[in-house]
């Protein structure tokens, strides 16, 4: 059974080139296919589901598109808390938080304390988020209870790592999503994913189905997991 499943949503500026569309609506369209997954893990019982919406790469992006992308979530804040509401999800943002831009960190602070009561589903949005920065900050954490005298260095362990994650809130991903016909994490969750099961997609994240997210599970049931056993 899936517990945590994660997707890389790729593809929203390729499918707006396929349909003669700026990148920008690419995005905008990305954004509603998020409702749809999460009513496919509230079908499937699914409790946790992580997206990786922004990466630290993606603030070299040109200023316009950029501006759009922040002016979208502003403009959709609205109505995802009314269906993460009615659906009783939560929703966190996790990433490098000192680099959210100051004109969406109101809206993920809304969203984030409106729907803290949700129980059916946590999703958890990445945004500003890289997987070898947050390493990093796990590990700059660590040396910091270390040198203060809070932590003992011969009791570091994997659990110690995880436990001071970004993402520590969550467990480990079972399955990994990546839509867009690329084969890789690009620095997605690369601690927490080193067992998951991983699924590469090739269609836009703006044209992802059920059926597509069927296929996707129907592979992970196939899966012999093992854990090196």
């Amino acid at each position: 059974m899936i517990k945590h499943l994660a997707c890389i949503m790729d593809g929203n500026r390729r499918w707006a080139k396929q349909w003669g569309l700026p990148p920008w609506e690419g995005h905008r369209q990305g954004s509603k296919t998020i409702e749809q997954v999460v009513d496919f893990c509230l079908e499937k019982n699914i409790p946790y589901l992580s997206l990786y919406a922004f990466s630290l790469e993606n603030l070299n992006r040109t200023p316009l598109e950029l501006n759009f992308l922040f002016s979208l979530v502003a403009q959709e804040t609205d109505s995802v808390l009314d269906w993460a509401l009615k659906k009783d999800v939560r929703i966190t943002f996790v990433g490098d938080r000192d680099k959210f831009p100051a004109s969406v960190s109101p809206h993920f602070e809304l969203l984030e304390k409106k729907t803290s009561a949700g129980s059916r589903l946590h999703v958890q949005i990445l945004f500003c988020y890289g997987g070898r920065q947050e390493i990093c900050h796990s590990v700059k954490e660590i040396a910091r209870k270390v040198k203060n005298g809070e932590l003992d260095a011969d009791a570091i362990s994997d659990a110690t790592v995880a436990e001071h994650l970004w993402t520590c809130a969550v467990p480990a991903p079972d399955l990994v999503i990546r839509t867009g016909g690329a084969q890789r994490l690009s620095n997605f969750l690369l601690y927490q994913a080193a067992y998951a099961e991983l699924y590469f997609s090739e269609q836009f994240w703006p044209a992802i189905t059920h059926e597509d997210l069927n296929k996707a599970v129907n592979y992970f049931d196939e899966c012999k997991r093992n854990f090196g056993k």
